[in-house]
């Protein structure tokens, strides 16, 4: 029976709490039971001299009766340590979930039991009121927040009942059966047992093994995750297993309920495998089970060698390729990931065909060990182990700014030799490195789109890696992530990233001059990736395209040091992708937003009277808004790349850029704005809409190839928007109307003067 909101909410644990407590102490007693019957009866019954029915009945009966007592003390002690662990978990999240629903409830919001671990809440509107701002998304976080409460409450009830019935068994009169430490010893026993079945798991049992690892498997302690590896059988078995599962899973006879539970299964396989594998005890945690070295040592062994689970498969795939689905999913450890992306890379230099086996050749897109789709077939591994490093920053970080290491064909580390490139950003970014086609399409080669967007899958996940290691969060974390400080490694990193493709602008360069001869830029299609990491280092862009020193224009942590002049041609290149324009854009009016509220608000011993400062405040993001006006121009007007529509469309996703933004600034602001556990939002509202507005009024529609583009409606979008960011400024401070309006001019010429001077700086440079 599936466990309910109000079971979990109005359920009293006090009485869970005294069976616990009763089960102690009867855990001692039946110790102490247990070690005077095997130190007197047992004794005696051994050194007695007897004779007769006496020397095989009753000494029998005594070692029989001995070792119940021992097991009914195992029993026990089984029973104790579940319910134990049970009753202290529950009563965290009973905890957890009541605040969340006093807090909601407190906000107006109605909760509704869906009967199935889930609930739905909506804010109550009274007749005639109008819904809040933002409501419904607030309304959905609650929602997403007590259902994974009760998810998780719910498998260690349906646990409990499994452990209980193990532990005692179905023999009243034969005690001590399974034996358990800790719940999470019961649930990595059955975790195993339903993956030893392999492709012979029902529906039903994949749906169990799922719900077991998704709700344990990331446990900071990582006993689950663990225990759960360990009980595979090592390695080569854990491979097998997924590999087995998951391409019987994505045939196309499988059906859709059971695609859908292997799309789980990778996830949860990946997740569990990253917490199992993490050597260091996470914040909090005092102890920490994980995985000995061995096993990674032991994957790059396996990753060059065909794994077989059933006897004459005609497709035998390599490790790697089995254990890059898998890696798709968690953040790992740079101890575990990095030998492994290093010995993938270098295989893949020096042969990129050496790891493909083809296995999923016409068996459509989701087959094989990357159920998800996402990304690619799965079928190369180059690609699946960067996808990893996107997901784990501080793997990504050490693998792209530490010197290579050598390997070994077997994974072993070469420690005499050496390798050919200096670093892996150089490796990736030399226009020959040869990007395999991703794809089970076996008439790939017959189709020239098909074949460049299976041939676009590598650079990017390479975005996506070298996002998470200049950001220091995995490359899709959730929106509402804190900004991570800029380390000199990631700050370093940027701006080597800057300065390779503002040098080499042919890399991500699409379609350039409307000509197709020699196609794109063999990288244009990480520019998104490239947008990204320009906007978290908006502040690195402003300081040095606009020359100034002011403290006003920080960096977030260490700073990129950035060349004005390859910054102008990479932001180029890079703002004719509408995605890139759109968190470029997102970025710059967040961060004006914040300079503009430090200038009115924030204390400085400057004597320049405020309305010049405002105008300096304003006239960084100009030049960004007016280099990316051309570079939607360009795109639209000459390269014929993207269309407005795609440019507009693609400004609804970049609200977390505005979040994220604001909260680079949460250090200054922190005395005048009130923080709610969050990147404040003084001003996230307005921005956002005035972005919105400001891009979808930046169009290009000037005459295409016109050398005397004014882009007013471009300029018009970032003197309102400088406006707005004085108007949201106000609030935080004490000034009347006409003072507001006279700062709103000042900030306006400032954005106007910044947008004229970067429209020309990118128009200097078209065609360099």
């Amino acid at each position: 029976m599936t466990l309910k909101y109000t079971d979990l909410v109005d359920v009293d644990l006090g009485k869970l709490g005294t069976a616990v407590s009763d089960w102690k102490k009867a855990v001692t007693d039946l110790k102490t039971l247990a070690e005077d019957a095997r130190r007197g009866l047992l004794a005696k019954s051994e050194s007695a001299r007897w004779a007769g029915v006496n020397a095989t009945v009753t000494r029998e009966f005594v070692k029989k009766t001995t070792k119940e007592f021992a097991d009914l003390h195992s029993e026990g002690n089984s029973v104790f340590q579940v319910l134990d662990d049970a009753q202290q978990e529950l009563a965290e999240l009973q905890r957890k979930v009541r605040t969340l629903v006093a807090e909601a409830e407190k906000k107006r919001y109605v909760i509704t039991d869906n009967g199935d671990t889930t609930v739905t809440v909506v804010e109550y509107v009274g007749p005639g009121e109008p819904p809040k701002d933002g409501a419904q998304e607030e309304a959905q976080r609650y929602a997403d927040q007590i259902t994974a409460s009760l998810g998780r409450a719910n498998d260690i009830d349906q646990s409990v009942k499994l452990a209980l019935t193990r532990a005692h068994g179905n023999d009243p009169n034969n005690a001590g059966h399974n034996t358990y430490e800790s719940l999470n010893d019961a649930q990595a026993e059955r975790a195993v047992e339903l993956a030893k079945k392999g492709d012979k798991m029902s529906d039903q049992e994949l749906a169990e093994l799922n719900r077991i690892m998704k709700f344990n498997g990331r446990e900071e302690d990582g006993e689950f995750a663990t225990e759960f590896y360990e009980g595979l059988g090592g390695p080569e078995k854990a491979l097998e297993f997924y590999g087995q599962v998951s391409t019987s899973g994505t045939e196309k006879e499988a059906g859709q309920t059971r695609l859908d539970a292997v799309r789980e299964l990778q996830k949860n396989m990946g997740y569990t495998l990253a917490n199992a594998t993490e050597p260091d005890a996470p914040h909090g945690v005092d102890k920490k089970y994980h995985l000995p070295a061995s096993w990674g040592a032991e994957f790059r062994r396996l990753g060059t060698q065909q794994i077989e689970w059933q006897q004459g498969m005609m497709k035998k795939p390599y490790g790697y390729q089995i254990l890059g689905g898998i890696l798709r999913y968690g953040n790992y450890d740079p101890s575990f990931i990095n030998p492994i992306a290093e010995h993938i890379t270098q295989l893949h230099q020096q042969d990129p065909g050496k790891l493909l086996t083809h296995v999923g050749s016409g068996e459509g897109e989701n087959y094989g060990f990357n159920p998800s789709g996402k990304l690619g077939s799965g079928e190369d591994p180059m690609n699946s182990v960067l996808e990893a490093l996107g997901h784990s920053p501080d793997a990504s970080e050490k693998f792209f700014t530490d010197a290579p290491t050598a390997y070994n064909e077997d994974g072993t580390v070469n420690s005499k030799g050496k390798v050919e490139f200096k670093s892996y950003l150089d490796l990736f970014t030399d226009e020959d490195f040869l990007w395999n086609a991703d794809s089970n399409n076996a008439y790939l080669y017959g189709d020239e789109d098909k074949l460049e967007a299976a041939r676009n899958i590598g650079p990017q996940a390479l975005g996506h890696a070298l996002e998470s290691a200049t950001t220091g969060r995995p490359y899709d974390s959730d929106d509402s992530g804190d900004a991570v400080r800029h380390t000199a490694e990631r700050a370093n990193l940027a701006s080597e990233i800057v300065k390779k493709f503002g040098e080499n602008p042919e890399l991500i360069r699409h379609n350039e001059n409307g000509k197709l001869e020699g196609g794109s830029g063999p990288l244009y299609a990480m520019r998104e990736s490239l947008g990204d990491i320009t906007a978290e280092y908006m502040g690195d862009f402003q300081t040095t395209l606009a020359g100034t020193n002011n403290d006003r224009f920080g960096t977030f942590g260490v700073s990129a040091q950035l060349d004005p002049t390859t910054a102008e041609r990479f932001l180029a290149e890079v703002g004719q992708d509408p995605h890139a324009y759109a968190a470029i854009t997102s970025a710059q009016q967040a961060y004006t937003a914040n300079v503009v509220n430090d200038v009115m608000n924030g204390h400085s011993d400057s004597t320049v009277p405020a309305a010049e400062q405002l105008r300096n405040a304003t006239r960084p993001g100009g030049i960004i808004a007016g280099i990316m006006s051309e570079s939607r121009a360009d795109a639209v007007l000459d390269y014929h790349s993207a269309s407005d529509q795609e440019f507009n469309d693609a400004a609804a996703e970049k609200q977390k850029w505005v979040d994220r933004l604001l909260g680079m600034g949460v250090d200054k602001a922190a005395e005048r704005v009130p923080i709610l556990g969050a990147p404040i939002g003084w001003a996230s509202e307005d921005i956002q809409e005035s972005i919105m507005k400001s891009i979808e009024r930046d169009t290009s529609d000037q005459a295409e190839g016109d050398a005397t583009r004014t882009y007013l409606k471009g300029r018009e979008a970032v003197m309102d928007s400088a406006r707005t960011a004085v108007e949201a400024a106000a609030r935080n401070g004490n000034y009347n109307w006409d003072t507001v309006q006279d700062l709103q001019d000042s900030a306006s010429n400032g954005a106007d003067d910044g947008h004229t001077t970067g429209a020309k700086m990118e128009s200097s440079g078209d065609g360099s």
